[in-house]
């Protein structure tokens, strides 16, 4: 076979690569059978738009307001700290797992439904008995399922576009989490601040419902589950191509692993300190002004999400990746060197860029470095793993203690 002399020589950059084998060279293997382009119907496309939307609904009920419930019911610092920390410890714990659970899947529809039903048990387990064993249990539920959707969304979604348009797509999901999230968050704390903290588990629990109704508009039918794995059906099969061991020491992923768990090591604990610095400069405006560093950087992701997707296609995956780490520098800099508590909320822009970009970037550059491995999502939650290990509680309190 006759190849072209100009080959692509970073695999950031391409929106699909060859398979690699041990070390990253690439590996000769039988050409792909032939497939047709993917066509999905407006209301699976519409379908996977709303299942993000509500999903970000019933997600964030398990944000700040598990602390905040638990107090109210007379629990100590030290429980909620414990149960806290359990879910935590699940939730990256099984971020592989959950890749490998949705690559090893027939249907991830299935998959997908099954993990909202548990959140959504989950959910009532908090509102209808709070006690230890009750919390813990409903907890580890919501963790574990929690390390599937994540790549469940990410597989439908490249399942129903194919690698070529998975760009815009990605963009797409992050538009509609974000405003989810922002809608989530008012409707929330609304009904904590009028009936109880109780009843935001409720309502979470009853979001579940619609949820899953809107998964149900997505046509399994029309979900191509090689293509959701990552894999390309070929004549002959090549165990080589396809092995989980090549995958874990692909250079590419594990180099990209390492930048995202350095950039949520310098994310994570950022607002936290600047909240504490608004606290202290603004005590009567702090509630007000925290709240809008965590609106405005949702509202920049929901209008940027789907240009950085287009972008990505046309640009490749580099000048946006730069772009996403120089935001972040930006707001370092600026948080360090700003001292009035209300332009604080202006630097929160740079904090939407960042989100923006990786919303859309990580998934993205997962599936190019793991098309043709069939382990799509496994190397998703080898990126989450990272992700987790960078954002976790203890390098944060870490970076609190460290700081003057």
């Amino acid at each position: 076979m006759v190849r072209s002399s100009r080959q692509p020589t970073d695999p950031i950059d391409m929106p699909r690569r060859e398979a690699t084998g041990r070390g990253g060279d690439p590996v000769r293997s039988p050409e792909p059978m032939p497939r047709k382009p993917p066509a999905p119907s407006q209301q699976s496309l519409r379908g996977l738009d709303w299942f993000i939307f509500f999903l970000a609904d019933v997600q964030t009920g398990f944000g700040p307001f598990v602390a905040v419930y638990l107090t109210t019911q007379k629990w100590t610092q030290v429980e909620i700290g414990l149960v806290l920390s359990i879910g935590g410890l699940v939730g990256l714990i099984g971020q592989m797992p959950g890749g490998a659970i949705v690559d090893a899947a027939r249907s991830e529809r299935l998959v997908a439904s099954l993990a909202v039903a548990t959140i959504g048990t989950s959910a009532l387990g908090y509102a209808a008995w709070p006690i230890f064993p009750v919390v813990v249990t409903a907890a580890t539920l919501h963790a574990a399922a929690s390390c599937v959707l994540g790549p469940a969304i990410a597989a439908i979604s490249l399942g129903l576009v194919g690698p070529l348009a998975i760009g815009e797509r990605l963009g797409r999901n992050a538009r509609f989490a974000s405003l989810g999230n922002g809608t989530a968050a008012a409707v929330m704390g609304t009904a904590g601040y009028l009936l109880s903290s109780r009843s935001v588990f409720l309502v979470t629990f009853i979001l579940a419902i619609p949820t899953l109704l809107a998964l149900a508009r997505i046509r399994d039918r029309e979900i191509d589950v090689a293509q959701a794995h990552g894999a390309v059906p070929r004549e002959v099969p090549d165990a080589k191509a396809t092995s989980v061991l090549g995958l874990v020491r692909h250079r590419p992923l594990l180099i990209f692993a390492c930048s995202v768990l350095l950039l949520q090591l310098a994310n994570a604990a950022m607002l936290p300190l600047m909240a504490g610095v608004v606290t202290t400069r603004s005590p009567q405006w702090a509630p007000v002004l925290i709240a809008a560093c965590i609106i405005v950087p949702q509202a920049i992701v929901a209008l940027v999400s789907p240009s950085v997707g287009r972008k990505a296609q046309q640009w490749g995956r580099r000048p946006l990746l730069l772009i996403g780490f120089a935001a972040l520098a930006t707001r370092g800099v600026l948080f360090a060197t700003v001292g009035d508590p209300y332009l604080l909320v202006a630097v929160q822009v740079f904090d939407g860029i960042t989100a923006a970009v990786f919303s859309v970037m990580v998934p993205l550059i997962v599936a190019d470095v793991a098309f043709g491995s069939g382990h799509f999502n496994l190397a998703q939650g080898i990126v989450g793993t990272a992700t987790g290990i960078g954002a976790s509680p203890g390098l944060r309190a870490l970076q609190q203690w460290a700081s003057p």
